[in-house]
Protein backbone atom coordinates (compact mmCIF):
# COMPACT_ATOMS: atom_id res chain seq x y z
CA UNK A 1 0.00 0.00 0.00
CA UNK A 2 1.23 3.45 -0.80
CA UNK A 3 0.88 7.05 -0.22
CA UNK A 4 -2.61 8.88 -1.05
CA UNK A 5 -3.65 12.79 -1.09
CA UNK A 6 -7.27 13.10 0.42
CA UNK A 7 -8.34 16.59 -0.77
CA UNK A 8 -10.11 18.52 2.20
CA UNK A 9 -11.93 21.16 -0.05
CA UNK A 10 -12.15 25.22 1.38
CA UNK A 11 -15.15 26.45 1.95
CA UNK A 12 -15.25 28.29 -1.47
CA UNK A 13 -16.39 28.03 -4.40
CA UNK A 14 -14.55 27.07 -8.03
CA UNK A 15 -15.34 29.16 -10.84
CA UNK A 16 -13.47 29.94 -13.92
CA UNK A 17 -10.97 33.21 -14.01
CA UNK A 18 -11.95 35.55 -16.76
CA UNK A 19 -8.92 35.65 -19.96
CA UNK A 20 -7.71 39.35 -19.76
CA UNK A 21 -4.99 40.82 -21.62
CA UNK A 22 -1.28 39.30 -21.67
CA UNK A 23 1.94 40.85 -21.36
CA UNK A 24 4.89 40.82 -19.16
CA UNK A 25 6.95 44.26 -19.62
CA UNK A 26 10.68 43.27 -20.82
CA UNK A 27 12.20 45.13 -17.51
CA UNK A 28 10.76 42.59 -15.26
CA UNK A 29 12.31 39.38 -16.77
CA UNK A 30 15.13 40.54 -14.27
CA UNK A 31 12.54 39.46 -10.96
CA UNK A 32 12.35 36.06 -11.87
CA UNK A 33 14.56 33.42 -10.04
CA UNK A 34 17.33 31.47 -11.76
CA UNK A 35 15.72 27.92 -12.22
CA UNK A 36 16.12 25.49 -15.02
CA UNK A 37 12.19 26.83 -15.52
CA UNK A 38 12.95 30.23 -16.08
CA UNK A 39 13.61 30.58 -19.58
CA UNK A 40 11.25 28.25 -21.06
CA UNK A 41 8.30 30.20 -18.79
CA UNK A 42 9.38 33.70 -20.18
CA UNK A 43 9.76 32.61 -23.44
CA UNK A 44 5.82 31.41 -22.74
CA UNK A 45 5.00 34.34 -21.25
CA UNK A 46 6.24 36.08 -24.21
CA UNK A 47 3.62 33.94 -27.07
CA UNK A 48 0.99 36.16 -28.19
CA UNK A 49 -2.18 35.86 -25.35
CA UNK A 50 0.01 34.57 -22.52
CA UNK A 51 -1.29 34.56 -19.32
CA UNK A 52 -0.68 33.42 -15.66
CA UNK A 53 -2.03 31.47 -12.47
CA UNK A 54 -0.34 33.06 -9.66
CA UNK A 55 -0.07 32.30 -5.84
CA UNK A 56 2.73 33.26 -3.37
CA UNK A 57 3.99 32.97 0.03
CA UNK A 58 6.26 34.61 2.70
CA UNK A 59 9.61 32.85 3.41
CA UNK A 60 9.47 29.71 5.66
CA UNK A 61 12.25 27.37 7.14
CA UNK A 62 12.94 24.49 5.21
CA UNK A 63 10.12 25.81 2.77
CA UNK A 64 7.85 26.21 5.61
CA UNK A 65 4.40 24.04 6.13
CA UNK A 66 3.50 21.83 3.47
CA UNK A 67 0.31 24.25 2.29
CA UNK A 68 3.13 26.38 1.12
CA UNK A 69 4.01 23.49 -2.01
CA UNK A 70 0.10 22.84 -2.13
CA UNK A 71 0.01 26.58 -3.10
CA UNK A 72 2.60 26.61 -5.64
CA UNK A 73 1.29 23.60 -7.05
CA UNK A 74 -2.33 24.19 -7.33
CA UNK A 75 -0.75 27.12 -9.29
CA UNK A 76 0.77 25.07 -12.06
CA UNK A 77 -2.23 22.11 -11.61
CA UNK A 78 -4.66 24.95 -12.61
CA UNK A 79 -2.35 26.68 -15.34
CA UNK A 80 -2.38 23.25 -17.11
CA UNK A 81 -6.44 23.14 -16.75
CA UNK A 82 -6.75 26.46 -18.14
CA UNK A 83 -4.28 26.09 -21.08
CA UNK A 84 -6.29 23.40 -22.09
CA UNK A 85 -9.89 25.08 -22.33
CA UNK A 86 -8.26 28.34 -23.62
CA UNK A 87 -5.81 26.95 -26.13
CA UNK A 88 -3.54 29.73 -25.34
CA UNK A 89 -0.13 29.39 -22.85
CA UNK A 90 -0.75 29.74 -19.22
CA UNK A 91 2.11 29.93 -16.83
CA UNK A 92 2.33 29.07 -13.35
CA UNK A 93 4.42 31.76 -11.31
CA UNK A 94 5.09 31.62 -7.37
CA UNK A 95 5.57 35.11 -5.57
CA UNK A 96 8.04 35.52 -3.30
CA UNK A 97 6.74 37.33 -0.51
CA UNK A 98 10.26 38.04 0.55
CA UNK A 99 9.29 41.81 2.12
CA UNK A 100 7.84 40.26 5.35
CA UNK A 101 9.13 40.74 8.88
CA UNK A 102 7.58 38.26 10.71
CA UNK A 103 11.14 36.66 11.68
CA UNK A 104 9.18 33.99 14.37
CA UNK A 105 6.69 32.79 11.90
CA UNK A 106 9.64 32.52 9.01
CA UNK A 107 12.06 30.31 11.21
CA UNK A 108 10.20 27.57 13.08
CA UNK A 109 9.31 24.34 11.56
CA UNK A 110 8.24 20.78 12.30
CA UNK A 111 8.43 17.07 11.04
CA UNK A 112 7.63 13.55 12.45
CA UNK A 113 10.38 11.58 13.30
CA UNK A 114 11.13 7.94 13.13
CA UNK A 115 9.14 6.95 15.86
CA UNK A 116 5.95 8.92 14.73
CA UNK A 117 5.95 11.35 16.82
CA UNK A 118 6.60 15.38 16.44
CA UNK A 119 9.36 17.19 16.85
CA UNK A 120 9.73 20.76 16.62
CA UNK A 121 12.59 23.26 15.70
CA UNK A 122 13.52 27.05 15.30
CA UNK A 123 16.72 29.31 14.63
CA UNK A 124 17.69 31.68 17.76
CA UNK A 125 14.95 33.96 18.58
CA UNK A 126 15.17 37.78 17.13
CA UNK A 127 15.90 40.09 20.73
CA UNK A 128 12.29 41.84 20.99
CA UNK A 129 13.95 45.09 20.55
CA UNK A 130 15.28 44.27 17.43
CA UNK A 131 13.87 46.47 14.14
CA UNK A 132 11.46 44.57 11.85
CA UNK A 133 14.18 43.68 9.20
CA UNK A 134 12.21 42.05 6.33
CA UNK A 135 13.23 38.75 5.34
CA UNK A 136 15.31 39.52 2.59
CA UNK A 137 18.00 41.06 4.35
CA UNK A 138 17.42 38.86 7.17
CA UNK A 139 20.38 36.06 7.69
CA UNK A 140 19.66 32.61 8.84
CA UNK A 141 22.62 32.63 11.14
CA UNK A 142 24.89 29.29 12.14
CA UNK A 143 21.80 28.40 14.03
CA UNK A 144 20.35 26.53 10.68
CA UNK A 145 23.17 24.46 11.22
CA UNK A 146 21.82 22.91 14.44
CA UNK A 147 18.39 22.93 12.96
CA UNK A 148 19.44 20.56 9.67
CA UNK A 149 21.65 18.67 11.75
CA UNK A 150 18.90 17.68 14.23
CA UNK A 151 16.52 17.47 11.32
CA UNK A 152 19.26 14.55 9.47
CA UNK A 153 19.36 12.94 13.09
CA UNK A 154 15.94 12.27 13.68
CA UNK A 155 15.12 10.57 10.03
CA UNK A 156 16.02 7.06 9.48
CA UNK A 157 18.12 5.71 6.54
CA UNK A 158 16.09 5.65 3.11
CA UNK A 159 16.66 5.63 -0.61
CA UNK A 160 15.98 9.63 -0.76
CA UNK A 161 17.21 10.79 2.30
CA UNK A 162 20.65 12.47 1.75
CA UNK A 163 19.27 13.43 -1.49
CA UNK A 164 16.19 15.79 0.22
CA UNK A 165 18.61 16.77 3.36
CA UNK A 166 21.63 17.72 0.58
CA UNK A 167 18.57 20.24 -0.94
CA UNK A 168 17.86 21.98 1.63
CA UNK A 169 21.46 22.36 2.58
CA UNK A 170 22.47 23.82 -0.68
CA UNK A 171 20.18 26.63 -0.02
CA UNK A 172 20.00 27.00 3.70
CA UNK A 173 23.74 27.86 4.84
CA UNK A 174 23.98 30.93 7.39
CA UNK A 175 25.25 33.22 5.23
CA UNK A 176 21.84 33.09 3.43
CA UNK A 177 18.88 35.47 4.21
CA UNK A 178 16.04 33.52 5.04
CA UNK A 179 13.88 34.98 1.74
CA UNK A 180 16.41 33.97 -0.28
CA UNK A 181 17.00 30.25 1.18
CA UNK A 182 13.55 30.00 0.74
CA UNK A 183 13.23 31.09 -2.52
CA UNK A 184 16.49 29.20 -3.90
CA UNK A 185 14.92 26.05 -2.30
CA UNK A 186 11.30 26.30 -3.93
CA UNK A 187 12.72 27.31 -6.87
CA UNK A 188 14.50 24.26 -7.49
CA UNK A 189 11.88 22.04 -6.41
CA UNK A 190 9.30 23.85 -8.68
CA UNK A 191 11.06 23.61 -11.91
CA UNK A 192 10.53 20.45 -12.87
CA UNK A 193 6.33 21.55 -12.67
CA UNK A 194 7.09 24.24 -15.23
CA UNK A 195 6.51 26.99 -12.23
CA UNK A 196 8.72 30.10 -12.35
CA UNK A 197 9.52 32.07 -8.82
CA UNK A 198 9.30 35.75 -8.91
CA UNK A 199 11.28 37.78 -6.53
CA UNK A 200 9.16 41.02 -5.49
CA UNK A 201 12.16 42.29 -3.46
CA UNK A 202 14.01 42.50 -6.57
CA UNK A 203 15.03 45.76 -7.95
CA UNK A 204 13.65 45.69 -11.11
CA UNK A 205 10.29 44.51 -9.41
CA UNK A 206 10.58 47.41 -6.99
CA UNK A 207 11.06 49.85 -9.62
CA UNK A 208 8.06 48.71 -11.66
CA UNK A 209 5.80 48.80 -8.35
CA UNK A 210 6.78 52.11 -7.02
CA UNK A 211 4.22 54.13 -9.22
CA UNK A 212 0.92 51.37 -7.97
CA UNK A 213 2.94 52.32 -4.25
CA UNK A 214 2.87 55.65 -5.11
CA UNK A 215 -0.62 56.06 -5.81
CA UNK A 216 -1.85 53.98 -3.24
CA UNK A 217 -0.35 56.96 -0.91
CA UNK A 218 -1.93 59.55 -3.36
CA UNK A 219 -5.38 58.43 -2.04
CA UNK A 220 -5.25 56.35 1.02
CA UNK A 221 -7.70 58.50 2.74
CA UNK A 222 -10.37 57.71 0.24
CA UNK A 223 -9.22 53.85 -0.08
CA UNK A 224 -9.44 54.18 4.02
CA UNK A 225 -13.19 55.34 3.67
CA UNK A 226 -13.91 52.40 0.93
CA UNK A 227 -12.40 49.46 2.75
CA UNK A 228 -14.53 50.76 5.76
CA UNK A 229 -17.26 50.58 3.77
CA UNK A 230 -16.75 47.37 2.16
CA UNK A 231 -16.13 46.03 6.18
CA UNK A 232 -19.78 46.89 6.81
CA UNK A 233 -20.85 45.24 3.95
CA UNK A 234 -18.94 41.87 4.55
CA UNK A 235 -19.93 41.65 7.82
CA UNK A 236 -19.01 38.48 9.33
CA UNK A 237 -16.16 37.87 6.66
CA UNK A 238 -15.23 41.54 7.74
CA UNK A 239 -14.90 40.16 11.40
CA UNK A 240 -12.88 36.85 10.95
CA UNK A 241 -10.80 38.49 8.56
CA UNK A 242 -7.98 40.44 11.15
CA UNK A 243 -7.66 42.91 8.88
CA UNK A 244 -7.99 47.01 10.16
CA UNK A 245 -9.69 49.36 8.69
CA UNK A 246 -10.59 52.66 9.07
CA UNK A 247 -7.73 53.47 11.33
CA UNK A 248 -5.94 56.10 9.02
CA UNK A 249 -3.48 53.49 8.18
CA UNK A 250 -1.98 53.53 4.46
CA UNK A 251 -1.35 50.36 2.81
CA UNK A 252 2.06 50.94 2.31
CA UNK A 253 5.25 49.70 4.34
CA UNK A 254 8.48 51.51 4.52
CA UNK A 255 11.91 50.31 5.74
CA UNK A 256 13.08 52.84 8.65
CA UNK A 257 14.89 53.14 11.92
CA UNK A 258 12.49 50.68 13.40
CA UNK A 259 12.56 47.56 10.91
CA UNK A 260 9.51 47.53 8.48
CA UNK A 261 6.84 49.88 9.12
CA UNK A 262 2.80 50.57 8.56
CA UNK A 263 2.75 54.46 7.55
CA UNK A 264 -0.34 56.01 8.84
CA UNK A 265 -1.93 59.60 7.62
CA UNK A 266 -0.69 62.41 9.70
CA UNK A 267 -0.79 66.43 8.96
CA UNK A 268 -1.05 65.61 5.46
CA UNK A 269 2.29 63.59 4.86
CA UNK A 270 2.68 60.46 7.00
CA UNK A 271 4.06 59.13 10.19
CA UNK A 272 5.30 55.32 10.72
CA UNK A 273 3.77 53.92 13.16
CA UNK A 274 6.36 52.39 15.22
CA UNK A 275 9.53 54.10 14.66
CA UNK A 276 7.32 57.65 14.28
CA UNK A 277 9.02 58.78 11.69
CA UNK A 278 7.74 61.48 9.69
CA UNK A 279 7.70 62.03 6.22
CA UNK A 280 5.83 64.25 3.67
CA UNK A 281 4.27 62.99 0.38
CA UNK A 282 7.52 64.38 -1.57
CA UNK A 283 9.74 62.48 0.66
CA UNK A 284 8.16 59.46 0.07
CA UNK A 285 8.21 60.27 -3.89
CA UNK A 286 11.88 60.78 -3.51
CA UNK A 287 12.16 57.41 -1.62
CA UNK A 288 9.84 55.69 -4.46
CA UNK A 289 12.52 57.20 -7.15
CA UNK A 290 15.66 56.51 -5.63
CA UNK A 291 15.43 53.90 -3.03
CA UNK A 292 12.28 51.93 -4.05
CA UNK A 293 13.50 48.76 -2.09
CA UNK A 294 12.40 50.57 1.25
CA UNK A 295 8.75 50.50 0.52
CA UNK A 296 6.36 47.16 -0.01
CA UNK A 297 2.92 46.66 0.11
CA UNK A 298 0.77 45.37 3.08
CA UNK A 299 -1.26 42.22 2.50
CA UNK A 300 -4.34 44.79 0.79
CA UNK A 301 -2.26 46.10 -1.53
CA UNK A 302 0.10 43.23 -2.78
CA UNK A 303 -2.22 41.54 -4.66
CA UNK A 304 -3.07 44.84 -6.61
CA UNK A 305 0.58 45.44 -7.37
CA UNK A 306 0.66 41.53 -8.33
CA UNK A 307 -1.61 42.25 -10.96
CA UNK A 308 -0.37 45.64 -12.09
CA UNK A 309 3.01 43.83 -12.51
CA UNK A 310 2.13 40.15 -13.70
CA UNK A 311 -0.69 38.98 -16.44
CA UNK A 312 -2.42 36.82 -13.85
CA UNK A 313 -5.77 35.82 -14.40
CA UNK A 314 -5.90 34.13 -10.50
CA UNK A 315 -4.46 34.29 -7.09
CA UNK A 316 -4.44 30.76 -5.84
CA UNK A 317 -5.00 31.29 -1.65
CA UNK A 318 -5.55 29.77 1.26
CA UNK A 319 -8.67 30.15 4.06
CA UNK A 320 -7.45 33.54 5.47
CA UNK A 321 -5.90 35.18 2.47
CA UNK A 322 -9.35 34.68 0.79
CA UNK A 323 -11.44 36.21 3.81
CA UNK A 324 -8.70 39.49 3.34
CA UNK A 325 -9.01 39.51 -0.20
CA UNK A 326 -12.55 39.79 -0.15
CA UNK A 327 -11.93 43.48 1.02
CA UNK A 328 -9.59 44.37 -1.78
CA UNK A 329 -12.04 44.89 -4.95
CA UNK A 330 -12.44 48.97 -3.98
CA UNK A 331 -8.35 49.21 -3.86
CA UNK A 332 -8.61 48.00 -7.56
CA UNK A 333 -11.38 50.29 -8.68
CA UNK A 334 -9.70 53.27 -7.00
CA UNK A 335 -6.04 52.54 -8.31
CA UNK A 336 -7.39 51.38 -11.94
CA UNK A 337 -5.76 47.75 -11.97
CA UNK A 338 -7.28 44.82 -13.17
CA UNK A 339 -8.51 42.19 -10.43
CA UNK A 340 -7.44 38.74 -10.96
CA UNK A 341 -9.76 36.29 -9.26
CA UNK A 342 -9.07 35.34 -5.74
CA UNK A 343 -9.45 31.20 -6.05
CA UNK A 344 -8.79 28.41 -3.67
CA UNK A 345 -5.83 26.46 -3.62
CA UNK A 346 -5.78 22.75 -2.93
CA UNK A 347 -6.23 21.56 1.16
CA UNK A 348 -5.52 17.88 1.53
CA UNK A 349 -4.26 15.17 3.50
CA UNK A 350 -0.98 13.03 2.79
CA UNK A 351 -1.89 9.54 4.02
CA UNK A 352 1.13 7.36 4.61
CA UNK A 353 0.96 3.77 4.51
CA UNK A 354 1.31 3.40 8.27
CA UNK A 355 -1.55 5.41 9.07
CA UNK A 356 -4.09 3.37 6.47
CA UNK A 357 -2.72 0.04 8.27
CA UNK A 358 -3.94 1.30 11.44
CA UNK A 359 -7.25 2.36 9.72
CA UNK A 360 -7.55 -1.28 8.43
CA UNK A 361 -6.30 -2.79 11.44
CA UNK A 362 -9.03 -0.86 13.84
CA UNK A 363 -11.97 -0.57 11.16
CA UNK A 364 -11.87 3.32 11.64
CA UNK A 365 -12.18 6.11 8.60
CA UNK A 366 -9.54 8.84 8.27
CA UNK A 367 -12.34 11.32 9.18
CA UNK A 368 -12.28 9.92 12.83
CA UNK A 369 -8.77 10.16 12.97
CA UNK A 370 -8.61 13.78 12.03
CA UNK A 371 -11.23 14.78 15.01
CA UNK A 372 -9.31 15.65 17.64
CA UNK A 373 -11.59 14.59 20.85
CA UNK A 374 -10.38 10.96 20.97
CA UNK A 375 -13.36 9.28 20.32
CA UNK A 376 -12.13 6.51 18.41
CA UNK A 377 -9.88 6.04 21.53
CA UNK A 378 -12.77 5.86 23.54
CA UNK A 379 -15.07 3.84 21.53
CA UNK A 380 -12.35 1.16 21.14
CA UNK A 381 -11.51 0.91 24.49
CA UNK A 382 -15.16 0.55 25.23
CA UNK A 383 -15.64 -2.30 22.63
CA UNK A 384 -13.23 -4.34 24.99
CA UNK A 385 -15.53 -3.97 27.74
CA UNK A 386 -17.06 -7.40 28.42
CA UNK A 387 -20.63 -7.90 27.29
CA UNK A 388 -21.62 -9.03 31.13
CA UNK A 389 -20.65 -5.58 32.07
CA UNK A 390 -21.76 -3.24 30.27
CA UNK A 391 -25.41 -5.30 30.28
CA UNK A 392 -24.91 -4.91 34.34
CA UNK A 393 -24.32 -1.10 34.04
CA UNK A 394 -27.18 -0.81 31.73
CA UNK A 395 -29.23 -2.95 33.86
CA UNK A 396 -28.50 -1.04 36.78
CA UNK A 397 -28.90 2.42 35.04
CA UNK A 398 -32.26 1.24 33.95
CA UNK A 399 -33.79 -0.09 37.29
CA UNK A 400 -32.03 3.26 38.90
CA UNK A 401 -34.07 5.28 36.43
CA UNK A 402 -37.59 3.14 36.59
CA UNK A 403 -37.20 3.06 40.56
CA UNK A 404 -36.18 6.29 41.21
CA UNK A 405 -39.14 7.37 38.51
CA UNK A 406 -41.70 5.69 41.10
CA UNK A 407 -40.42 7.24 44.12
CA UNK A 408 -40.33 10.69 42.54
CA UNK A 409 -43.90 10.33 41.65
CA UNK A 410 -44.92 8.75 45.11
CA UNK A 411 -42.73 12.12 46.44
CA UNK A 412 -44.73 14.39 44.50
CA UNK A 413 -47.92 13.46 45.36
CA UNK A 414 -46.88 13.34 49.59
CA UNK A 415 -44.75 16.11 49.63
CA UNK A 416 -43.50 18.27 45.98
CA UNK A 417 -40.90 19.31 48.15
CA UNK A 418 -39.59 15.85 48.21
CA UNK A 419 -39.15 15.99 44.81
CA UNK A 420 -35.88 18.29 44.48
CA UNK A 421 -34.00 15.57 46.67
CA UNK A 422 -35.17 12.57 45.00
CA UNK A 423 -33.46 14.09 41.82
CA UNK A 424 -30.22 14.59 43.46
CA UNK A 425 -30.40 11.05 45.17
CA UNK A 426 -31.16 9.64 41.30
CA UNK A 427 -28.33 11.36 39.94
CA UNK A 428 -25.81 10.48 42.61
CA UNK A 429 -26.97 6.81 41.55
CA UNK A 430 -26.21 7.13 37.92
CA UNK A 431 -23.15 9.00 38.81
CA UNK A 432 -21.98 6.17 40.83
CA UNK A 433 -22.60 3.82 37.91
CA UNK A 434 -20.54 6.37 35.48
CA UNK A 435 -17.31 6.08 37.98
CA UNK A 436 -17.47 2.41 37.90
CA UNK A 437 -17.66 2.52 33.98
CA UNK A 438 -15.05 5.47 33.97
CA UNK A 439 -12.60 2.89 36.70
CA UNK A 440 -13.15 -0.18 34.19
CA UNK A 441 -12.10 1.98 31.28
CA UNK A 442 -8.60 3.19 32.98
CA UNK A 443 -7.71 -0.11 33.76
CA UNK A 444 -8.15 -1.52 29.98
CA UNK A 445 -6.26 1.72 28.84
CA UNK A 446 -3.49 0.68 30.73
CA UNK A 447 -3.78 -2.96 29.20
CA UNK A 448 -4.79 -1.22 25.43
CA UNK A 449 -1.14 0.72 25.39
CA UNK A 450 0.35 -0.30 22.50
CA UNK A 451 -3.59 -0.05 20.51
CA UNK A 452 -4.08 3.39 21.87
CA UNK A 453 -0.64 4.46 21.25
CA UNK A 454 -0.69 3.33 17.61
CA UNK A 455 -4.03 5.35 17.09
CA UNK A 456 -2.31 8.10 18.82
CA UNK A 457 0.62 8.10 16.15
CA UNK A 458 -1.38 7.96 13.25
CA UNK A 459 -3.49 10.70 14.44
CA UNK A 460 -0.20 13.31 14.86
CA UNK A 461 0.33 11.78 11.05
CA UNK A 462 -2.82 13.63 10.06
CA UNK A 463 -3.21 15.91 12.66
CA UNK A 464 -0.30 17.19 14.58
CA UNK A 465 -0.58 18.79 17.41
CA UNK A 466 -4.30 18.81 16.87
CA UNK A 467 -3.87 21.16 13.67
CA UNK A 468 -4.12 20.48 10.12
CA UNK A 469 -1.11 18.45 8.80
CA UNK A 470 -0.31 20.98 5.73
CA UNK A 471 0.11 23.67 8.59
CA UNK A 472 2.66 22.01 10.63
CA UNK A 473 4.64 20.05 8.94
CA UNK A 474 7.46 20.04 6.23
CA UNK A 475 8.12 18.61 2.92
CA UNK A 476 11.51 17.37 3.27
CA UNK A 477 10.81 14.10 5.45
CA UNK A 478 8.35 13.25 2.91
CA UNK A 479 10.78 13.48 0.22
CA UNK A 480 13.36 11.57 2.52
CA UNK A 481 10.74 8.58 2.71
CA UNK A 482 9.24 8.70 -0.89
CA UNK A 483 11.46 10.71 -2.97
CA UNK A 484 10.62 12.90 -6.28
CA UNK A 485 7.73 10.89 -7.29
CA UNK A 486 5.52 11.91 -4.37
CA UNK A 487 5.80 15.71 -5.84
CA UNK A 488 4.73 14.31 -9.05
CA UNK A 489 1.70 12.54 -7.76
CA UNK A 490 0.73 15.36 -5.63
CA UNK A 491 0.55 17.62 -8.84
CA UNK A 492 -1.18 14.82 -10.59
CA UNK A 493 -4.10 14.80 -7.83
CA UNK A 494 -4.33 18.12 -7.59
CA UNK A 495 -4.58 18.74 -11.35
CA UNK A 496 -7.51 15.98 -11.05
CA UNK A 497 -9.16 17.93 -8.37
CA UNK A 498 -9.25 20.85 -9.98
CA UNK A 499 -10.16 19.52 -13.78
CA UNK A 500 -12.72 17.90 -11.95
CA UNK A 501 -14.49 20.82 -10.00
CA UNK A 502 -14.01 23.20 -13.02
CA UNK A 503 -15.70 20.61 -15.42
CA UNK A 504 -18.38 22.20 -17.45
CA UNK A 505 -17.83 25.16 -15.54
CA UNK A 506 -18.40 28.78 -17.30
CA UNK A 507 -16.67 31.75 -16.98
CA UNK A 508 -18.74 34.58 -14.96
CA UNK A 509 -20.01 37.85 -16.65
Amino acid sequence: MSFRFVPTPLDTPLVLPEPRDSGLRPSLREAFLPSPAREAALARLAEPGAVAVTSGQQPGLFTGPLYTVHKALSATALARVLERQWSRPVVPIFWIAGDDHDFAEASHTAWLAADGSLVTASLPPRPPDAPLTPMYRQPLGAGVTAVLDALGASLPPSEFRDEALDWLARHYRPEATVAAAFAGAIAELLAPYGVVCFDSTHPAAKAAGAPIILRALEHAAAIDADLERQSETLGETARTSGVMVGDGAALVMLEGKQGRDRLVASDGGFVTRRGKERFSRDDLARIAEREPTRLSPNVLLRPVVEAALLPTVSYLGGPAELRYLAFTPPVYRRLGVERQRPLPRWSGVLVEPRVDRVLEKFGIELAELLDPSGSVEARLVRSQLPSEALDALAAIRAAVEEGYGTLEKSASDIDPTLVRPMQGARHQALAGTQEIEKKLVQHLKRRQETELGQISRARTAVLPGGKPQERVLTLAPFLARYGPALVDDLRDAIEGWYAGALEGASTPS
